[in-house]
């Protein structure tokens, strides 16, 4: 059998695992609507007239059939806004989980691999970072480099290097013992060939477990960042600092902080569900 029918027939095991997991497929189909969402979010509604433009004979309005969610303090469709929302909250979230990854990725590669001095080093730096709360190293990063979408997109990125890092080494330290990796040092194959070519895909599974619950928590941070003003700033649609601008009329209009408090839950929840259903799905010992 060929290496190309071995991996579609494991691709196919895994994911036949995944699908009877009822819980993990609830989650997918829920971030696939979001997905469809933020795709097709000017399609929905218009971002200039519908998400940000000030309607103030219309503001705070409960939910009805013209305004599904209802309108927030300046007349804004609150159901446009939260559309508009997904496509930043699921960008931000995935650009900065791929950062972290990249660079966590290396660090903990070449940790992992070389082991030593190299090891040492690099660990203990990230040990550095990560005796700092994330939420808060992302703040003094974003508060540092000043409030966009980039910069936000930047500080979650590096405040979850270390973990990434941390989860590679992890996994190379385990699959570098193997007896394969051996083989391939005495056939005299370069140490950048059997890391990337031999090792790093072996340690694929753990690793995109990882990145998919790493997401869910740069979603909850983006939001928390943007709750207290270091975010995404109005009126760009935000969760988070739709949450903020909502609270102060929480008591008489509480539309217009439990839809986004629902998306944000909701993003969270199919997310974690989703990397439960990977983690069980790519664990060897389940087949």
């Amino acid at each position: 059998m060929s290496n190309g029918v071995k991996r579609k027939s494991r691709g196919a095991a895994i994911w036949r695992r995944f699908i009877r997991n009822k819980m993990a497929v609830a989650g997918l189909v829920i971030i696939g609507v979001f997905v469809g969402l933020a795709a097709f979010a000017d399609v929905i509604g218009d971002y200039q007239t519908k998400a940000i433009k000030m309607n103030i004979k219309e503001r705070h309005q409960a939910p009805s059939v013209k305004h599904y969610f209802g309108t927030d303090e300046f007349g804004r469709d609150i159901f446009i806004r939260v559309v508009h929302g997904t496509r930043i909250s699921l960008f931000v979230g995935i650009i900065s989980v791929s950062i972290a990854l990249f660079f966590g990725g290396i660090l903990g590669s070449l940790a992992g691999y070389y082991g030593g001095r190299v090891d040492t080093i690099i660990m203990r730096f990230l040990d550095v970072l990560l005796a700092i709360p994330v939420i808060l190293l992302a703040i003094t990063i974003v508060a540092s480099l000043g409030t966009s979408i980039i910069n936000l997109m930047i500080a979650v990125g590096v405040a979850n290097i270390p973990g990434f890092a941390r989860v590679t080494r992890a996994s190379v330290l385990t699959v570098k013992s193997n007896e394969y990796i051996e083989a391939a040092r005495a056939i005299g194959s370069p140490n950048h060939k059997i890391l990337f070519n031999h090792i790093l895909p072996n340690c694929f599974a753990p690793i995109m477990v990882y990145a998919t619950l790493k997401v869910a928590t740069a979603i909850m941070a983006t939001a928390g960042l943007s709750f207290i003003g270091l975010g995404v700033k109005p009126p760009t649609p935000e969760w988070g600092s739709m949450l903020a601008s909502g609270r102060d009329f929480i008591r008489d209009h509480m539309h217009e902080v439990f839809f986004p408090g629902m998306m944000i839950m909701l993003s969270v929840l199919s997310l974690n569900m989703i990397g439960d259903g990977l983690r069980d799905a790519l664990d060897p010992r389940l087949k």
